[in-house]
């Protein structure tokens, strides 16, 4: 699938022009690449940056990856060349590969499993090499990666180490490489690994417990995920990858289980997830705080992967509603418009007005009051970068006599079926125009099937062949017969804006509205209320229904009465509501998603 235009073209167009550029330019301005050049001793001085460091470089390098499989750019190939060498140049003879442990001056290799995250770091390796493979390349990142590999194996394999790494990250990235690779033994090493987890091997402290590392039971007999929620999804990805290669249903099923608990209970309206700023971990059932919300960026990429193996497993379009709400929610809120700045943590209500950080200002903390370009923890700008370097391949899936499109993104698809080649052309400004078109441009002499995602949320959809529109209802509406290059299935998606009401059982908005349109949440920001008025100021009217708007809606707001506000012309306006994701892109504002109904 090749994404050509649309909004998901001109962000895969912001990542290749300013986001990759500004994370290497970063990295090499603070020191982080060049910790690989002192370990390969062409430059001096100490470590820069904490334990993790190295692992931007690799998600860096990922991006990279499936950018130049995207689009062969001469610049950036250079740039990808010229940092594969400095990396490589850092291994040592035996595949280790880190460069905060294990030399002149540094701790011993695999001192410090809870914290030291060799093998997180590794994990990001090797994934930028399966990038690289799936891209059709075998070069210089793959023979590093796969010495690597060899070093983990024998190091942590069968007959090695009885341990596991407080960061889960490397079994999912071990079981990716070994499909990759065509290699048994990796895959292997992440079923043991796998297996290891869950019996309180990792040291605690008296903030991070062993359900923090998800150390505390073993994976298949969690109830629900825990702890910090970026490992707990990185470890759920991983353990449904070995379910699968192994056949292990038990186990898969086990993780099924917890991530629907986990969506349906610990989840944000955005898809987010984590309701805990301490240790960045998930609350208990129903506990979503909007204005204390985490919901990291990464945990949001974390879901994605989950949700995206579940699809892959299941079929069930539930999972492709969650990784569409969590994209163009709670993932690309993240960036800002000019793919400069970011944020790491994406609160829900901003009860003080944000202030700016300057553009070469490196931010101590995640909880940025606005988007800042840089952070000391900088996990989340590369995990964007290799998100929507990557987005295309989150679009389709095909089986042996259909192809199935889930997310809606302009551009080509083409597969080879067992009846021959299916080649579709994909047309749609989604999700600010709920029209899907889809043109065939080759298809075999004998019938077969195009599925395309109708979201839960759009009853009233319809689909149309031959250009006779019938229902669609929610779930997959899939044409089968024999198509002729030039036939079209038209899609349309009522994008009508739509109060939601939280579930009950969360304390913290009861009698709260949020409002959606389409698959976007929208947030009411101070900037577009009249002078003076505050999101605290403003109760939701709630019998008179949201008007679309060019990309939002319009409800209607009673302004509460407060001694301390300036007098106003009126005690009832309308106010337009925006995508959550674009907040905070016009300067500083007060922000919040649900909205107190008016009594």
């Amino acid at each position: 699938m090749r994404i050509t235009g649309g909004s998901w073209g001109a962000l895969q167009h912001l990542n290749a022009e300013a986001i990759i550029d500004h994370c290497l330019n970063w990295m090499e301005r603070i020191g982080w690449v060049r910790n690989f050049d002192r370990i390969a001793r062409t430059a001096s001085g100490p470590h820069d940056g904490i334990e993790f460091v190295d692992s931007e470089v690799y998600k860096l390098l990922e991006a990279m990856a499936w950018e130049l499989g995207r689009n062969a750019d001469a610049a950036l190939e250079a740039r990808y060349t010229a940092l594969v060498r400095r990396v490589a140049a850092a291994q040592d003879a035996d595949g280790y590969l880190h460069t905060s442990f294990g030399h002149d001056g540094q701790r011993p290799r695999y001192s410090d499993l809870e914290w030291g995250h060799e093998l997180y770091c590794a994990g990001h390796l090797l994934q930028a090499a399966v990038a690289r493979l799936r891209t059709g390349h075998d070069d210089e990142l793959v023979s590093v990666a796969r010495r690597l590999a060899e070093h983990l194996w024998n190091e942590f394999g069968p007959g090695g180490r009885d341990a596991v790494c407080g960061h889960p990250e490397v079994e999912v990235a071990l079981a990716e490489f070994a499909r990759a690779t065509d290699e048994p033994r990796y895959l292997e090493l992440a079923k043991l690994l796998l297996e290891r987890r869950g019996y309180r091997t990792l040291g605690t402290t008296l903030f991070q417990g062993s359900d923090y590392f998800q150390d505390d039971v073993p994976v298949r007999e969690a109830e629900v995920l825990r702890g910090h929620a970026v490992r707990a999804l990185y470890l759920a990805a991983g353990a449904l990858d070995v379910a699968d290669e192994t056949g292990d249903d038990a186990l898969a099923d086990a993780v099924e289980a917890q991530y629907r608990r986990t969506v349906e209970r610990r989840s944000y309206l955005t898809g987010g997830m984590g309701a805990h700023h301490q240790n960045e971990e998930f609350g208990e059932d129903y506990e979503l705080p909007a204005d204390r919300a985490y919901a990291e960026t990464c945990a949001a990429i974390g879901s994605v992967m989950v949700a995206w193996r579940l699809l892959l497993r299941t079929g069930d379009p539930h999972y492709a509603d969650q990784i569409e709400r969590t994209l163009l929610n709670a993932v690309l809120v993240s960036p800002r418009h000019d793919g400069r700045a970011f944020y790491y943590a994406n609160s829900l209500h901003q009860r003080v007005r944000t202030h700016p950080h300057a553009d070469d200002e490196l931010s101590e903390r995640a909880e940025a009051s606005m988007r800042a370009p840089w952070f000391e923890v900088s996990c989340c700008p590369t995990n964007v970068a290799r998100t929507l370097a990557s987005i295309a391949g989150y679009v389709a899936t095909a089986h042996d006599d259909g192809v199935q499109l889930h997310q809606f993104a302009a551009g080509d698809v083409r597969t080879r079926l067992d009846a021959g080649v299916l080649a579709l052309r994909v047309e749609t400004a989604y999700p600010r125009d709920g029209v899907v078109r889809v043109t065939v441009i080759e298809a075999p002499d004998a019938a077969v099937g195009i599925a395309l995602r109708v979201p839960a949320w759009a009853d009233g959809a319809t689909l149309a062949d031959r250009g006779v529109p019938t229902s669609a209802a929610p779930g997959m509406a899939n044409v089968h017969r024999v198509f002729a290059p030039g036939d079209e299935l038209v899609l349309t998606l009522p994008l009508t804006p739509r109060y939601t009401q939280p579930h009950p059982r969360v304390d913290a908005v009861r009698g709260q509205l949020a409002v959606e349109r389409g698959p976007l949440v929208l947030a009411l920001e101070d900037v577009d209320l009249p002078q003076g008025v505050d999101v605290e100021h403003v109760e939701l009217d709630a019998a008179a229904p949201p008007i679309a708007t060019d990309d939002g809606a319009e409800v209607t707001l009673r302004i509460r009465v407060d001694p301390d506000l300036p007098a106003v012309a009126a005690d009832e306006i309308r106010a337009r509501l925006r995508p959550y994701k674009d907040w905070a892109n016009r300067g500083p504002s007060t922000m919040r998603v649900w909205i107190p109904m008016a009594r």
